[in-house]
């Protein structure tokens, strides 16, 4: 009777299995996007990611409006729409969220709240993890250089836009009160209802004769470089070190895997730079 039980459970665990459709979702951080594929991934880089799906067609790419606070209809609420059409399209049943910067965020303000929205309980209960790369789950003191309006303003329009409330938001001392109010999954705070795994950018490489500095952009990387100089001896020139592991737990830490043992800038944690579209299609 025993071994029938063991072989019932078998099937049923196997059945579920062969019915499960794994999908997955792309997230940008801060900025409006309407061409999300192109501009701030790049093709090369989703279409790498989704060879590791069984249907490399299970993909979406968000567009939303992440100039806004993370809560706005704009933003989660634009986020929560395109995933539900994704999911009842597609009939997904498991769902990666790939993230960078900002959109770990948004991703973390609908597992935190889920009762704030109705579409959220669904989404939450598609999710199988959140990967992050990147997140600035505890804001950047970059963004503090926006709002007050120093000299660094005008340098860092082309990285974090001008003073727009998603920057205002990553402000550090506004994303402690978010985290210690609102958002899960940081120190001292219930854990979030499901993985949220991050990717930790330690440096950054611009030296002219480095083609490594070219993965990315090259003027990009010169000016988080710049930027970094303002930053922790730990961080990728947009966020320190100590903010991408704020939340959640750590998948890895750039040099620990990267081909080469490459830093990752926050324009390379986007990029096909260094293996990282492999380790991302080699875990979805």
């Amino acid at each position: 009777m025993f071994k029938k039980l063991l072989l019932l459970t078998a099937a049923l665990t196997f059945t579920g299995l062969s019915q499960a459709n794994t999908g997955v979702a792309f997230v940008h951080g801060t900025g409006s996007q309407s061409d999300a594929y192109n501009d701030y991934w790049t093709g090369s880089f989703v279409q790498s990611v989704v060879q590791g799906l069984p249907n490399s067609s299970n993909y979406t790419v968000i567009n939303c409006d992440f100039e806004q606070y993370m809560w706005t209809s704009g933003a989660a609420g634009c986020l929560a729409g395109q995933l539900t059409t994704f999911i009842n399209q597609k009939n997904i049943t498991s769902l990666t969220l790939i993230t960078h910067s900002n959109g770990g965020n948004v991703a973390r303000w609908i597992m935190s709240n889920p009762t704030w929205d109705s579409r959220y309980p669904n989404i939450i209960n598609r999710i199988d993890e959140v990967i992050a790369l990147a997140p600035s789950s505890a804001g950047t003191p970059l963004a503090d250089a926006v709002i007050d309006g120093n000299v660094f303003e005008s340098a860092l329009g082309w990285l974090l836009g001008y003073k727009n409330d998603a920057v205002r938001m990553q402000q550090e001392a506004w994303m402690a009160s978010y985290n210690a109010n609102w958002l899960y999954g940081t120190s001292g705070r219930p854990g979030l209802p499901k993985p949220f795994r991050s990717v930790v950018g330690t440096d950054v490489e611009s030296a002219i004769w480095d083609s490594d500095s070219y993965c990315g952009g090259y003027s990009q990387n010169v000016g988080l470089e710049f930027t970094q100089n303002w930053l922790d001896s730990c961080s990728d020139g947009f966020l320190n070190c100590s903010s991408q592991n704020a939340a959640g737990s750590v998948w890895f830490y750039d040099t620990s895997k990267t081909y080469g043992d490459e830093p990752l800038s926050h324009a390379q944690s986007r990029r096909k730079c260094f293996g990282l579209d492999k380790f991302l299609r080699d875990r979805i």
